[in-house]
């Protein structure tokens, strides 16, 4: 009986598949010391054999069964090394990619929990697992998410994110995070930790830290104008109507052009903005958070430190060299 179920697509983020098997072979090798049971896992693969990873590297993998058995395991794909839209098109219409989504689907039919990091969330999609749930994925890839799968709660901000069987993370090094998560939950606090420490790895709550507007509308050149002009207006930001009247457009038409580009509202564009200064003052600085808080049009610091806590899930001291 295993734990994990590691599916493998030709092509995968060799570093991710590899952080897969190393946090569980970390875990394997203190699992006596926590006082737990160490994990057991499977590499599988859509064919079976050697897969050829991105980057020139290669895993050995057994074949992915065909047929439903009495499978306990938690089937992890890790992300799949797709640059593009097309890219993820062209991968979900390949024979490995059916047969993967063939088989997530038929683990979660007979009651058995999936997780995904990257573009691999977008095979989660395919086989039907996304629909009325919470999701999260690489953040430069919500808008595409949104639009692929409408019935779907994308928060992007999330770095790991739970919805009963399905478990997604964030951009492909979120498998480190995503894989702390799993560990957690099947092994315990104790051993988790344990690897934590061992391999100096610490699991962060959110990646909206790192997401830059203008790079989350995927060349859109209107949400790049619209970062700029609201970055150059600090510490007086523009409201939503002033963009509105400035873009020649009325606010509900900004907003539909601001989701189809970020998958965010234009409100949250300027809060990403102003909070991507903010930690770039924090980061690069002497400035107190106070002075900070006012750089960026906050009050003060308390309103700072509660949007930071609510969207970065951290508070201001903790980008603090």
């Amino acid at each position: 009986m295993h734990d994990f179920t590691i599916l493998v697509l030709p092509g995968a983020f060799a570093s991710s598949v590899a952080a897969t098997a190393d946090i569980l072979g970390a875990a394997r090798s203190v699992a006596a010391r926590a006082g737990v049971a160490p994990p057991r896992w499977r590499l599988c693969s859509p064919a079976g054999g050697m897969v050829a990873l991105r980057s020139g590297m290669h895993i050995d993998t057994v074949r992915l069964p065909t047929r439903a058995r009495d499978d306990r395991s938690t089937w992890v794909v890790p992300g799949l090394g797709l640059d593009t839209p097309e890219q993820i098109r062209r991968c979900l219409e390949s024979e490995d990619a059916a047969r993967a989504i063939d088989g997530l689907a038929r683990h979660a039919r007979a009651g058995g929990q999936v997780a995904a990091s990257c573009s691999a969330v977008f095979l989660l999609n395919a086989a039907g697992l996304l629909q009325g749930r919470r999701a999260t994925t690489s953040w430069w890839y919500a808008a595409l998410l949104k639009r692929m799968a409408p019935d779907c709660t994308v928060d992007v901000d999330r770095m790991v994110c739970a919805d009963g069987p399905v478990v997604t993370a964030g951009a492909a090094f979120a498998q480190t995070d995503l894989m702390l998560h799993l560990l957690r939950e099947r092994c315990g606090s104790a051993l988790t930790d344990l690897v934590s420490r061992l391999l100096l790895i610490d699991g962060r709550q959110a990646q909206a830290p790192f997401i830059v507007p203008e790079l989350l509308a995927n060349g859109n050149n209107l949400v790049a104008r619209l970062a700029a002009r609201v970055e150059a207006a600090l510490p007086a930001p523009p409201s939503v109507s002033e963009l509105a009247r400035e873009f020649c457009m009325s606010e509900r038409t900004l907003a539909r052009h601001v989701m189809k580009a970020t998958g965010k509202s234009t409100q949250a564009l300027l809060q990403g903005v102003r909070l991507r200064r903010a930690r770039a003052l924090l980061e690069s600085s002497r400035m107190t958070v106070d002075q900070v808080a006012g750089a960026v049009g906050y009050q003060d610091a308390t309103a700072l430190r509660r949007l930071m806590k609510k969207v970065a899930g951290a508070n201001p001291s903790r980008y603090r060299n």
